[in-house]
């Protein structure tokens, strides 16, 4: 009565949050406040949060999917203001090597060949934008024909091949499916040429691409910002500078390129709770620690055997065409916490965004009076990703206040959405709305305790489905037969 009194006199909203769990009292929560305000400018723009089909064949199982399963599955996936809302999809340019879970067929198996109906990712990238116009496509090789080293097995020998290679996969995509590459990648995780970059750019160009933009290198962030720093051409080439699983850190070299930064492959990790609280916290501190402003997860849908190397790595999971169960997995609404109530284009605030008792916080503008806050409180044994190995840090149960000044003083209402990661019961609440909170005099207070994500925002466009449960799982049926012939032209 006491707090809710002073609370009153100070003029300030106050969120108690869902019930506590047991044992943790009100007194726990120690207090600290964290000032949002745009007078002195803004952060860097946000690119969006994506994920991966590819890397390899990790979404093989999904076009197997009878309708309307197989529907809902990508709904899940791409649908806006339904379930993770992406806003990148990136997909593998095959090559006919085995590159992980499988093989992903090339467009051009020798040199006058040409086909660019093979395999399922140009049906998934027309079904990402059917759902969203304006998602973004990003394309990567990671093997290549054998006739592209002609008989050596190194694609930048004779560069002109490669870059021809990888611009007509951009043309067909436009020509036979008009779906328009806006970034396309180099290798991935293996060498890169500066050599083969440039050549890469001057190629779209020939070809009216200026829009593409390239994306380098796909593994570590050196020696590329070196590189870029040391020669002035290719710094004016490359348009993004991505990492793979930066453990949320950057280095020097990087942020003096001026370049915008992205873990662009990033979670790998079994999508359980612990998966999900992996998620949860590099999609805040990517940019929290690293200034990225773009995090795609490997990989977008577990659809390949759990026996396979890396099972059950998508964000959700689906691996049983033949009985209809998929499964929503906690990463899906972790994603929702951030997509649902942004978009590429708007701005990070310049904040610290390290929570005094542990975990952290972004928050993001549209420049148009729209603020959304995201809070994650994920504990060290609950948020270990596959990779980098994770530093010991500690969180505990605290108070935050946010002032709300700049333009966000006038905010009234903010909108609630909660999810709590149970790792004993394992009755975790997912995506929750509660109730929207008044802002007293620019002020805010939220009690947040361990294992936790809150998003408020100022949007109302937010939704969970309620759908209907898919099947329940069953055995790979004991009689089966197929003779392989194609009579869909979408899955060649």
């Amino acid at each position: 009565a006491a707090l809710l009194s002073a609370c009153f006199l100070l003029g300030c909203g106050w969120i108690p949050g869902p019930p506590r769990l047991p044992g943790v009292e009100a007194a726990a929560f120690s207090g600290a406040t964290y000032v949002l305000d745009d007078v002195g400018g803004l952060g860097r723009q946000f690119d969006g949060i994506g994920a991966v089909s590819g890397g390899g064949a990790t979404s093989r199982l999904l076009v197997n999917y009878q309708e309307p399963y197989r529907s809902q599955i990508l709904d899940y996936l791409f649908k806006p203001n339904f379930g993770a809302s992406l806003h990148i999809l990136k997909v593998e340019i095959g090559g006919d090597g085995q590159s992980t879970d499988g093989t992903e067929p090339s467009h051009m198996h020798y040199e006058n060949d040409e086909n660019y109906f093979r395999g399922y990712e140009w049906w998934l990238m027309k079904e990402a934008k059917k759902r969203n116009p304006h998602i973004k496509l990003i394309g990567l090789p990671w093997t290549f024909p054998g006739w592209i080293g002609k008989g050596e097995n190194w694609p930048y020998d004779y560069p002109d091949v490669t870059a021809y290679y990888i611009v007509s996969w951009i043309l067909g995509a436009k020509q036979y499916h008009d779906l328009d590459i806006d970034y396309i990648g180099i290798w991935n995780e293996r060498a890169f040429s500066s050599k083969y970059i440039k050549l890469l750019r001057y190629s779209l160009d020939k070809q009216q691409l200026q829009q593409v933009r390239i994306l380098a290198s796909d593994r570590l962030w050196e020696p590329i910002s070196l590189a870029m720093l040391l020669d002035s051409q290719l710094h004016g080439v490359v348009d993004v500078i991505g990492a793979h699983y930066p453990g949320t850190k950057t280095v020097p070299n990087a942020l003096l390129t001026q370049k915008k930064l992205w873990s662009s492959e990033d979670y790998s990790t079994f999508n359980d709770e612990v998966g999900a609280g992996c998620w949860a916290r590099i999609l805040n501190q990517n940019y929290v620690n690293g200034n990225m402003t773009s995090t795609i997860a490997w990989n977008l849908v577990a659809s390949y055997y759990e026996e396979l190397p890396f099972g059950r790595c998508g964000l959700m999971t689906a691996q049983e065409p033949w009985s209809g169960h998929y499964k929503v997995e906690a990463p899906i609404w972790i994603t929702a916490h951030t997509t649902q109530f942004t978009q590429p284009g708007w701005s990070y605030l310049q904040v610290d965004g390290h929570l005094q008792g542990g975990g952290s916080f972004v928050a993001l503008t549209d420049g148009l009076g729209n603020l959304t806050i995201i809070i994650e409180t994920m504990t060290y044994n609950h948020s270990k990703c596959i990779r980098p190995p994770l530093p010991h840090f500690s969180v505990t149960p605290q108070r935050a206040t946010f002032y709300l000044k700049g333009s966000f003083y006038w905010v009234e209402t903010l909108q609630v959405w909660h999810s709590r990661l149970d790792f004993e019961s394992g009755n975790s609440s997912l995506f929750q709305q509660l109730h929207p909170v008044k802002v007293w005099r620019g002020t805010v207070s939220l009690d947040l305790n361990v294992d936790e994500v809150y998003t408020l925002t100022t949007l109302k466009t937010g939704q969970k489905c309620g759908c209907a449960e898919p099947p329940p799982p069953q055995p790979f049926p004991s009689n089966y037969k197929d003779d392989f012939n194609i009579r869909k032209s979408e899955f060649s």
